[in-house]
């Protein structure tokens, strides 16, 4: 499955149709599992940030997101078996960033090369320092899993967590 862009589509519809989707696509080939597909768009001043990809993009994505806000898209999807369950979510979490010097992006990106990550850094490592705040009921979200939402969607498809 591509993750591909669709021409007026907001980073939160894609967000969801792409978690939905790869849910779906686990679901065809394993029906009698309960599957969960969740997916992850970033987005500042109405332009989606896709994964970098290399050194030079995360700069440059780093570098127009110092000193203004970003918003990450997670959506989540349950899927039961056979059809028996299906629950989608989607949490917008919003991270502000604190100016950065072309120095310290350089650093973080050298040390941290996170060219497979939305945004151009890993919330959960060093990219932490990037920020001034962060804005989000399940701070799970960020990292690509919206896990407090997740347990509670397993627990109304009759799982017993913990």
């Amino acid at each position: 499955m591509t993750e591909e862009h669709i021409p007026g589509e907001s980073p939160s519809d894609r967000a969801m149709r792409l978690a939905v989707a790869k849910a779906e696509d686990v679901a065809e080939r394993h029906p009698n599992a309960v599957v969960i597909g969740s997916d992850q768009v970033a987005a500042a001043a109405h332009k989606v940030l896709d994964k970098p990809g290399d050194p030079a993009t995360c700069r440059s994505q780093l570098a127009m997101l110092s000193g203004t806000d970003a918003r990450f898209h997670t959506a989540c999807a349950v899927l039961g078996p056979a059809g028996s369950v299906r629950l989608v979510h989607l949490d917008t979490t919003t991270v502000v960033f604190r100016s950065l010097s072309a120095k310290e992006i350089e650093r973080y990106v050298e040390r941290e090369k996170p060219f497979d990550c939305a945004g151009g850094f890993k919330a959960e490592a060093l990219g932490i320092t990037l920020f001034e705040s962060i804005e989000s009921k399940d701070p799970t979200a960020l990292i690509g899993l919206p896990l407090i939402w997740l347990a509670n969607a397993l627990r109304r498809a009759g799982y017993a967590l913990p």
